[in-house]
C-alpha cells in the first residue's frame, strides 16, 4: 500500500488506485464525464492545490531563491489546520490503500507536488519513488 505522485494525463499504473487531482483548477476542454477515462483524476481535492496566488509565485519562479519562496508560501498554506489535517489523513491512509495525488506540471521538481510529496512523507506517509525527477 502506498501514495504515487503522478502527473496527471499521464497513463495509470498496475494498482495504483483512486488518482486525486491536487490541483486549483480542472483540466481545460476536457468535460468532467472524461476526467477520469482520460486520466486526469477520479476525485478533484483542490485543498491541496497551491492558493492561486502562491500558484503564480511558481510560475514565475525562474531562480532557486524565488522557488524557495514559492515552497516557503505553500508550505506555510499546508500548515493551518484544514490542510494538514488532509494531509494527515492521506498519510495514514497510505498504509491502508493504493491511490495517487497529482498535479498538471511536466516537471515535479517545479511544481508544487514535489513538496507536497515531502509533507506526505514528513507526516509518515508510505510513498512510493516512482517516476521522481
Amino acid at each position: 500500500m502506498a501514495i504515487r505522485v503522478v502527473r496527471l494525463g499521464s497513463a495509470r499504473s498496475e494498482n495504483e488506485g483512486i488518482r486525486i487531482g491536487t490541483v486549483r483548477r480542472p483540466p481545460r476542454g476536457v468535460p468532467k464525464a472524461n476526467f477520469a477515462s482520460h486520466n486526469w483524476y477520479d476525485v478533484w481535492f483542490p485543498n491541496l492545490a497551491p492558493s492561486i496566488e502562491t500558484m503564480k509565485l511558481a510560475q514565475a519562479a525562474k531562480t532557486p531563491a524565488q522557488w524557495a519562496a514559492f515552497a516557503k508560501k505553500y508550505r506555510a498554506e499546508m500548515e493551518t489546520p484544514e490542510h494538514s489535517h488532509a494531509i494527515e489523513l492521506l498519510a495514514v491512509l497510505s498504509h491502508q490503500t493504493n491511490f495517487s495525488v497529482g498535479c498538471y506540471c511536466e516537471n515535479e521538481a517545479h511544481c508544487h507536488r514535489s513538496i507536497l510529496r515531502a509533507l506526505l512523507i514528513e507526516k509518515g506517509a508510505k510513498v512510493e519513488d516512482l517516476n521522481y525527477h
